[in-house]
């Protein structure tokens, strides 16, 4: 069985928890042959049994496994970084850091657990604390998804005011996935709240071409055309909002015409 990742990606908050089995790096338990102990090969079936139902929102199931993990191998890094998610999933965050700095104490280079506590951190309003994490998950080179890292840092700076390391977190996510969606919107909206409506428009056409566009997009698009005036463009952008997502927020604030 293996671990599945999960990528839990709103277009307005674009931050991405993740769930994987890293290489473990926590130091096996094993016979001189390199063979995995009992105790080992339990914690890992356990701790993969725990994500898969931490996927399917089975929290409490997902916190029995944990918990058996952690019997079988205290030592054991990944169970302690699906600990956390269990446990901040459940609101006891001091449970949840406790767990994530365990995982980290194991294993500095883990970069599920390194993304993971940055974004606990980042959504309990401690964002410039939550950087250093998501640029420890990135530096590890067999991380196979930084962009998502690389986001996440620049959706915590630009929440903490910190607007320059933003831009630079979400271009960089940019040069290492060129069709990074959540990169794009990013810097689509930021560009449309400092007034570059053009720069906007670049951004917005790159992200429709790469993938499907949600109510958010297609608002933003709204806007931008409205700003630039190009009728032609926002009369497109807003029927396939009204057409697409009638009972969204942002079509009720169309048909409305609050566009601010």
């Amino acid at each position: 069985m293996r671990i599945v990742r999960i990528a839990t990606m709103a277009a307005c908050l674009a931050l991405s928890a993740c769930v994987s089995q890293p290489p473990d790096e926590s130091g096996l338990k094993s016979s001189p042959a390199g063979v995995e102990t009992q105790q080992r090969t339990s914690a890992r079936v356990h701790t993969e049994l725990a994500a898969n139902y931490f996927e399917i929102g089975n929290i409490g199931v997902a916190l029995d496994e944990v918990k058996e993990a952690l019997h079988s191998d205290p030592n054991y890094g990944p169970a302690h970084n699906i600990a956390g998610l269990v446990y901040a999933r459940l609101k006891d965050d001091r449970s949840a850091e406790q767990s994530f700095q365990r995982a980290i104490s194991i294993n500095p280079g883990d970069f599920d657990a390194n993304n993971n506590f940055g974004l606990f951190l980042c959504e309990r309003k401690r964002e410039r604390e939550s950087i250093k994490y998501f640029l420890t998950a990135v530096r590890n080179p067999l991380y196979p998804f930084p962009d998502r890292s690389y986001v996440n840092a620049g959706v915590c700076a630009r929440r903490a005011g910190d607007l320059a390391d933003a831009e630079q977190y979400l271009q960089t996510a940019l040069k290492t996935s060129p069709n990074q969606t959540q990169a794009l919107y990013q810097l689509a909206d930021m560009a449309y709240a400092r007034g570059d409506y053009p720069g906007t428009r670049v951004y917005l056409n790159r992200l429709t071409q790469a993938a499907s566009a949600n109510p958010e997009v297609l608002w933003l698009g709204v806007r931008t055309a409205r700003r630039l005036n190009d009728r032609d463009a926002e009369a497109s952008y807003a029927r396939q909002l009204r057409n697409r997502y009638p009972e969204s927020s942002e079509a009720r604030a169309l048909n409305a015409g609050n566009y601010e």
